[in-house]
């Protein structure tokens, strides 16, 4: 019996890749997780640099739940979808120390941290020197494949920065950046072919 190729055309990465993908930033995490030094490498009274990076990974994980509830409360058919993917989301934010949201059209990102602090966290904004594009402005498209892709494009900024950040971190941490990081790429995937 021979296997005939699926008659429907492939678009972007395909299910094998982006496991591979995630498999090999899990493994990286590994690799830096046998080398790091202790968590509470502390040089003075303030935060680590380790506990500066969960900081910031629990705020842009806040902030991503934020674009999310976003795009549900201006896309109501696409609860359904994108309901599991932001309590994901939120549930990442609680593993970095970052507090549960009361509700899913919580407060915004501006409740996260202050601006100056938030628009580092969470990438290219207006005000930060690169595009102000409707993915970072915080304006939902009107149609839902533009939000869609609002929010494919925020995770995948977002995994892409977590996984460079992972030979910055010690390894408890590092494992956990690598474990959210691929998470986020199969947030992605879902929701550019799902």
């Amino acid at each position: 019996m021979s296997l005939s190729p699926s008659p429907r055309p492939s678009r972007g990465p395909r299910r094998r890749s982006l496991f591979a993908s995630a498999a090999g930033a899990a493994g990286a995490a590994l690799l830096v997780g046998c080398t790091g030094g202790s968590d509470s490498g502390e040089s003075g009274g303030g935060p680590s640099d380790a506990e500066r990076a969960r900081a910031r990974a629990a705020r842009d994980s806040a902030e991503l739940a934020a674009r999310y509830a976003a795009v549900i409360a201006a896309h109501p058919g696409l609860a359904e979808r994108l309901g599991p993917l932001r309590d994901g989301v939120v549930r990442h934010a609680e593993a970095f120390g970052g507090v549960r949201a009361s509700s899913p059209a919580a407060s915004g990102p501006a409740s996260a941290a202050s601006p100056s602090v938030s628009a580092r966290a969470a990438g290219p904004r207006g005000d930060s020197g690169d595009s102000g594009d409707s993915i970072d402005s915080g304006v939902v498209p009107a149609d839902e494949k533009g939000a869609l892709a609002l929010l494919a494009g925020a995770e995948r900024k977002l995994a892409d920065r977590r996984a460079r950040a992972l030979l910055d971190v010690p390894g408890e941490l590092a494992r956990l950046l690598a474990s959210v990081a691929a998470a986020g790429a199969a947030h992605v995937f879902l929701l550019t072919e799902g």
